[in-house]
């Protein structure tokens, strides 16, 4: 029998010593893009800042309206609705027409 050479083993990404040894120039970072105000404008609400702010108006809001708000899973809410309270913030609930209204004070929110 005659030994036969193995193919090359194929990776999903190549190593880093095999990668520098087949580029013959290194790779370079793209330049940033020019300032404009576009890239200047405030990011969005986050949305644990959007369940406060649900939850600081005078009705309060429901878990459905903060699930719609977020688009987050009933217990991704609940667990967001804990993290509050471990920052110390007061989160009171009622029941209004057998729905459970949550609320916050907005002097809580430091």
């Amino acid at each position: 029998m005659t030994p036969t050479a193995k193919p090359k083993r194929q990776f999903a990404r190549m190593p880093k010593a095999e990668a520098t040894l087949g580029s013959a120039a290194p790779q370079t970072p793209p330049k940033a893009a020019a300032c404009d105000s576009a890239s200047l404008a405030p990011n969005p609400a986050s949305k644990a800042m959007r369940i406060t702010l649900l939850m600081q108006r005078p009705e309060g809001a429901s878990l459905d309206e903060m699930v719609a708000e977020t688009s987050w899973l009933p217990h991704t809410v609940r667990a967001a609705l804990t993290g509050l309270r471990k920052k110390g913030h007061k989160i009171a609930k009622s029941k209004v027409d057998e729905v459970t209204r949550y609320t916050i004070a907005p002097a809580s929110l430091s």
